[in-house]
């Protein structure tokens, strides 16, 4: 049955919300050797030190604008099958999420998913500015509509920065907007059921489409 969904729909198909067998979409398998092709050189660099065996691929199903809609993820074996209850959970209360694909669409160019509002988990990557791997590069965070929830600093000047490019207004939280995550909504609630740390709740910068295992 894995198989079949694997192939059947791909990551974007919009399903009949009518006619759905909900639980045979959210499943995880190993990264199959056609999987890593597209991920080699993109996500899964050269440099790598994450054996692919320790990582998974998710499929699961999101509410996106016009309805019901396939998702992937790539995760770290330790918390796929969280990832998959978070995405059942979050399913089920029609939680709008716009976009999950794999970055490797993007070429692992992390700017570009979020400025395409694109919801994922794996990239092997450094933070940026610095020597230190991101935990996205452990496949144990994942990013939530991050157009809409940037990465907001404050630098040496005083002035207010926002990524991705373009994101600056919703780094404004006393608005509402569309795909905004606050303290206390059914997402931030979810993952932390789960033991995700929201980085909304970090006090130095603030990382409002961040969730992960641990606090950075």
């Amino acid at each position: 049955m894995e198989n079949q969904y694997l192939t059947e729909y791909k990551a974007g198909d919009v399903m009949d919300p009518n006619n759905l067998e909900t639980e045979r979409f959210f499943f995880e398998s190993p990264i199959r050797d056609e999987l890593f092709e597209r991920m080699w050189g993109k996500s899964f660099k050269e440099d790598c030190t994450i054996p692919k065996e320790d990582l998974r691929y998710l499929r699961v199903l999101h509410w996106g604008k016009e309805g019901p809609v396939v998702g992937e993820m790539v995760c770290h074996k330790s918390v796929s099958q969280s990832l998959l209850e978070i995405f059942k959970e979050l399913f089920r209360e029609k939680y709008p999420i716009e976009r999950m694909r794999l970055i490797d669409d993007y070429d692992g160019d992390d700017e570009r998913s979020m400025a395409d509002n694109n919801s994922t988990c794996f990239n092997f990557r450094r933070v940026p500015g610095k020597e230190k791997l991101s935990h996205h590069s452990l496949g144990i965070a994942v990013d939530i509509n991050p157009f809409y929830n940037p990465y907001v600093r404050t630098d040496k000047e005083g002035r207010v920065l926002c990524s991705p490019e373009g994101s600056q207004p919703y780094g404004d939280r006393e608005k509402d907007f569309i795909y905004k995550i606050e303290e206390g909504d059914i997402c931030v609630r979810t993952f932390a059921k789960y033991g995700f740390q929201w980085g909304g709740d970090w006090t130095t910068c603030k990382d409002y489409q961040h969730f992960s295992t641990t606090g950075g």
